[in-house]
């Protein structure tokens, strides 16, 4: 959740909306889809919403435009998607008390943490790795105290972590994001691509912000992908990516990855609408699906491609019985992996 009237009765996985005939047919989706790349290099701006949380627990910030069209990195040198593409090193995040140019110390989920899960297998994109960031944990919840604690995100401090959001009936942000990512991790696998997670719950609590945008430069990923769902008002539905805004101060500098991860986002937009035909956002993102955000930790200190994917919001019933659906979550996910491996080349 990185925003953080009786409700319309629920929808199938495999129905679309009556009040959104633009994604009735399929003819008009394949227009549509064709349509998205030419307006998101026109440099739409995006329309921010009030209210609500963002995933490193803030509300946006202000009003950003979507970054202009510019040659893109080849993928692999560190900062090719939204949330990575190639760049100079940057120093690893601090964490809290840490000063901008000192020597960073350990983020408080960090101590003792297990290595990244993490998988390869053989196919036409063997040799590519690509992080997988499931938002939030299910701990999180019993551990306020430490996720609150402050972490230093190259350009102020923020909290640790939030504990996500919830669907009415309890289901947890946490969950579905675990869920998602692990049938993500099998799609990519399935093409060669090592896969590296920045948790699996394994651990109480975590991990910090801080440490999950370390664990995909460390990793000197091709893409990063932060997977999260929203927990907007009721009636506010869809589905939206997240990019890095062009952030240039103390340790943080997301000039390199801007570009590649714009196109990481566009991939996984028109992908996702094609597998799961849910629309783009309508309360935030001006229908183009994508976001522009310069607060987020996770964002501001990668080094490499990264975006956010919130893939409904869990606070609306009707995105709520897709996102409680294993069936459409099975189709979220492989919307985001055909984006990624469209991104590299696959």
């Amino acid at each position: 959740m990185p925003y953080d009237d009786s409700p319309p009765p629920p929808e199938s996985a495999s129905s679309v909306s009556p009040d959104r005939p633009w994604f009735a047919r399929r003819s008009t989706l394949a227009v549509a889809a064709a349509a998205l790349a030419p307006t998101f290099l026109a440099g739409w701006v995006l329309v921010q919403v009030s209210g609500g949380a963002g995933p490193d627990g803030t509300p946006p910030a202000r009003v950003l435009p979507l970054p202009a069209a510019q040659p893109s990195a080849a993928p692999g040198s560190g900062d090719a998607k939204a949330s990575g593409s190639p760049a100079p090193s940057t120093p690893a995040a601090a964490s809290p008390g840490t000063a901008p140019g000192t020597a960073p110390a350990a983020s408080p989920a960090t101590s003792a943490a297990p290595a990244p899960v993490q998988g390869a297998g053989k196919g036409p994109l063997t040799g590519r790795t690509v992080v997988i960031d499931p938002g939030h944990n299910p701990g999180n919840f019993q551990h306020s105290r430490e996720i609150n604690q402050q972490v230093y995100i190259g350009t102020g401090r923020k909290e640790c972590d939030t504990t996500g959001t919830t669907t009415n009936s309890g289901y947890k942000e946490a969950e579905f994001t675990l869920d998602v990512s692990r049938r993500l991790r099998t799609a990519l696998e399935a093409r060669g691509i090592r896969v590296v997670f920045t948790h699996t719950a394994e651990r109480p609590f975590g991990p910090c912000i801080d440490e999950r945008a370390r664990i995909g430069n460390e990793a000197k990923a091709d893409a990063v992908v932060s997977v999260h769902a929203d927990g907007s008002s009721a009636g506010n539905r869809g589905f939206h990516v997240i990019l890095p805004a062009r952030v240039s101060g103390g340790t943080a500098d997301t000039s390199p990855i801007v570009g590649p991860s714009l196109e990481l986002g566009e991939r996984i937009v028109g992908n996702f609408v094609r597998t799961t035909s849910m629309a783009p956002s309508n309360y935030v993102g001006g229908s183009t699906g994508l976001v522009v955000r310069d607060d987020l930790g996770g964002l501001n200190l990668s080094t490499r491609p990264k975006v956010f994917v919130e893939c409904g919001n869990m606070r609306d019933a009707k995105d709520a019985a897709l996102l409680t659906s294993p069936e459409w979550r099975q189709r979220a996910a492989q919307g985001i992996a055909d984006g990624i491996v469209g991104f590299l080349g696959g």
